[in-house]
């Protein structure tokens, strides 16, 4: 069964078209990237799906049950990590989770409830009132509320965004559990290591369309050969330089076919008379992919503006 079927799905804001006939599937058991710049729609489609918002045009249906026509099962069947931090300040931890459990109808689950606080690290504080709660440890609870009720299909937008090392470690740790039993993920993050390391595929949205959508080791081969990060005294030689893609603080990023060619280039540096102070050579990763793709876009829209213009 497909955990998450969006089809030709279209919601406008007035003039703006946030989502763009996007037709995408999430398979049972997945652990699924939605990954994208900010206002390219991941957060309008996650809401689409929450039956937060109604789409123009379009259906979306969360474990064959369409979010309109059937929402009450749409919505047992979902749990979401939204990107906001939303809390009633006059509960403690367990009363929040406690009472979420009601929503779903569930009145005897302490024993989970007990579970899922160890597993966020959450049982010392499942009795101070969320007001007293740091940034984080609220985000943990967040985590909790969509867990709540065990749905098959979890729903994490931005569920690091500005937390500590420890709190991803935890979280990822039980995520991958909850995957390993059967839990659909669906995954948005600006952390695309993150994105990189968990997800099995991905789908890249910009302007409200979905741009590239395939396996994380299908996306990675889009760009091949080798990629090489250099920081040198004195100024590249122009047969160094003609491999330039980028740079960052100060350092060059090099492109290169293959890694035989990394020794090429620190011989014609070293002709050149440039000290070489700090070397990188690996792959290209997720994040090398994603821009390119965006900047591939962005051509190909800049392209039919000129020809009208």
């Amino acid at each position: 069964m497909t955990a998450i079927r969006v089809s030709g799905v279209t919601k406008r804001y007035g003039s703006l078209t946030a989502l763009d006939s996007v037709d995408l599937e999430v398979e049972r058991g997945e652990f699924f990237g939605l990954l994208g710049p900010n206002g390219a729609g991941k957060t309008t489609l996650i809401s689409i799906i929450a039956g937060l918002v109604r789409a123009n045009s379009g259906t979306v249906a969360v474990m064959g049950h369409d979010v309109v026509d059937d929402y009450r099962a749409a919505r047992l069947s979902l749990g979401v990590v939204p990107q906001e931090l939303a809390f009633d300040p006059f509960f403690t931890v367990r009363e929040t989770l406690v009472f979420q459990s009601g929503y779903f109808g569930l009145t005897n689950n302490r024993a989970w409830i007990d579970e899922v606080l160890a597993n966020l690290g959450l049982s010392s504080r499942a009795d101070s009132n969320m007001r007293a709660l740091s940034g984080g440890m609220k985000r943990r609870v967040l985590v909790a509320q969509a867990l709540v009720h065990k749905p098959p299909v979890i729903v994490l937008d931005e569920p690091t965004a500005g937390v500590d090392v420890e709190l991803r470690q935890t979280l990822w740790a039980f995520v991958r559990r909850l995957n390993r039993e059967g839990h659909t993920i669906v995954l948005t993050t600006h952390y695309l290591e993150e994105a990189q390391a968990l997800c099995q595929r991905i789908a890249m949205l910009k302007s409200g369309s979905v741009i590239a959508l395939d396996t994380t080791r299908a996306l990675l081969s889009h760009i091949e050969g080798v990629q090489m990060i250099v920081r040198a005294r004195g100024v590249l030689p122009p047969s160094v330089l003609v491999h330039r893609i980028d740079e960052r603080d100060g350092a060059i990023v090099l492109r290169l076919a293959q890694p035989a060619d990394v020794g090429r280039v620190l011989a014609d540096c070293a002709a050149a008379g440039c000290e070489i102070e700090d070397l990188e050579v690996g792959r290209a990763d997720l994040e090398d992919v994603f821009l390119q793709l965006m900047a591939d876009r962005a051509e190909s829209e800049r392209i039919p503006a000129l020809a009208t213009a």
